[in-house]
């Protein structure tokens, strides 16, 4: 079984995630985090062995790129953001402060399950045949 961390303030995102692990019939313990400040707590903590983190950019309290900065990834799992940001800017500057890939949220159900799957099988170690 997998076990994530999605940081997302978005309820309808967050089930969106939910649904996309379910339809894809991935075995996952979805931890969820609605801001960047529980999502740095959680990590902290560390109670939580994590196959990988789906960060969001635009949260309340602190941000996407603060939670970056402020949580050591080369000690941790790899950090995926997973944002409606299309900006090379930011996609540049998450990069650089440690996220491991940088994902744009599709639109559309079906896109989103298949956004999700790749993420998945990219960064859980799975391979199609064992989602």
């Amino acid at each position: 079984m997998l076990r994530i961390l999605l940081v997302e303030d978005n309820p309808a995102d967050v089930l969106m995630v939910r649904e996309a692990l379910r339809a894809s019939a991935i075995a996952t313990d979805l931890i969820v985090a609605s801001d960047g400040e529980q999502a740095l707590k959680l990590l902290n903590e560390g109670q939580f062995k994590l196959n990988f983190i789906l960060l969001d950019l635009a949260m309340p309290k602190f941000d996407g790129f603060t939670v970056l900065q402020n949580y050591h990834t080369q000690n941790g799992p790899p950090v995926v953001v997973f944002t409606n940001s299309s900006s090379e800017p930011d996609k540049k500057l998450a990069l650089a402060l440690g996220a491991s890939d940088f994902v744009r949220k599709p639109v559309g159900f079906q896109a989103y399950i298949e956004a999700v799957r790749g993420i998945v099988e990219r960064w859980s170690g799975a391979t199609a045949a064992d989602l």
